[in-house]
């Protein structure tokens, strides 16, 4: 029997071609998406003088005396970082979201959902509001305060969510949001009783880009390298754990193991982006149904893509953020739950009437 199984399990395997072609698509548009996002603004540049000015950062070409400096300031010290930040934040929610469908096989999980970004963001606003230097060199506190916060609160979720050894995906969901709601509201607690002046905070809370820095692209990539490559690592895995825990089980699935590797990973991927972005929400929700529906539900097509449909879905939710009201820019968290609760509603009308434990 295990046999045939495993027989069964290489011919699949065999037959899969792995998705250049799809890839190299999200890879064109989120190119365009980008320039677009660093063109796009309260100050138009054209698109020339953006590839312009990029070539001779970049030491490709020599620098043109038609470019001025304001442009030079413009396109490489504020639109860049802040475009390049939010691709490696959308990558890394949109990931992580089809993650945890994955794992906790329910369409609504998300890392704003189940309150893992909730308590990332209560271990980053510790940070913040202790005084303590939140860099060093080129390690960063935040992420680690981020992910102690984050895993905190995705297992207090699991462990209310199981019984008898099996996940109820809706207790999961609900006990996410009360989580979530807790860490909120001690969130608040802290900031009322710290420095009067809380700007800073509550707009990062918020979630958006408006101070990102080429140095927070480079510290969110160590940890980001680490999760997403266990991600991927495993989406062979997740395709079969897809089935009940005792098939998975006898085609030789450690599933409590591989449970915990995604759980910890996931989150690390999510704290990690929500300490330099503050909460953005349903981007781990959109991205994945979106390629789910376009291209099926083979994880190891899956997961790559959603991060790269996350990836330029942020980088033009922060370009509507910089111009519906332009001058004043808004959050990006505001656009991105602009267009993910109605995404969600429908979602959830899209799995009434069917079990959402095990979608």
């Amino acid at each position: 029997m295990k046999s045939t199984a495993n027989t069964s399990d290489q011919d699949i395997e065999s037959t899969y071609k792995y998705p250049w072609n799809k890839i190299t698509i999200g890879i064109v548009l989120i190119f365009i998406c980008a320039v677009i996002g660093v063109a796009v603004g309260s100050v138009y540049i054209p698109v020339t003088s953006v590839f312009f000015i990029l070539f001779s950062k970049l030491n490709f070409l020599n620098e043109s005396p038609e470019l001025t400096p304001a442009w030079h300031t413009i396109i490489w010290n504020i639109r860049f970082p802040r475009v390049v930040l939010a691709l490696l934040v959308g990558a890394s929610l949109g990931i992580s979201g089809a993650t945890y469908q994955g794992l906790f096989k329910n369409p609504l999980a998300d890392p704003y959902l189940i309150g893992v970004a909730s308590g990332a963001s209560l271990g980053a606003t510790i940070v913040f509001l202790s005084g303590i230097p939140s860099t060093y060199g080129y390690f960063s506190l935040l992420p680690v305060a981020s992910f102690c916060g984050g895993i905190a609160a995705v297992f207090i979720a699991y462990l209310i969510s199981v019984k008898s050894g099996n996940t109820h995906l809706s207790t999961l969901l609900l006990a996410g949001l009360a989580i979530g709601a807790f860490a909120t509201a001690i969130t608040g607690i802290l900031m009322l009783r710290s420095d009067p002046d809380l700007r800073p905070l509550l707009s990062w809370l918020m979630g958006g880009f408006i101070r990102a820095q080429w140095s927070h692209s480079i510290l969110i990539m160590p940890y980001m390298i680490v999760g997403v490559s266990f991600i991927l690592g495993y989406s062979r895995v997740l395709n079969t754990m897809q089935l009940e825990g005792y098939y998975a089980e006898s085609l030789g699935v450690n599933t409590e193991k591989t449970k915990r590797i995604l759980i910890v990973s996931a989150t690390l991927v999510t704290a990690t982006a929500v300490s330099f972005s503050g909460l953005i929400g349903f981007v781990g929700l959109i991205a994945p149904h979106i390629i789910r529906l376009l291209w099926g539900t083979d994880y190891r097509t899956l997961l790559p893509l959603s991060a790269l449909a996350g990836a330029a879905f942020l980088i033009l939710a922060d370009l509507a953020a910089r111009t519906i009201v332009s001058p004043i820019e808004l959050p990006v968290g505001i656009i991105t739950a602009l267009v993910g609760s109605p995404f969600f509603v429908y979602v959830l009308l899209k799995t009434k009437g069917s079990s959402v434990d095990g979608y």
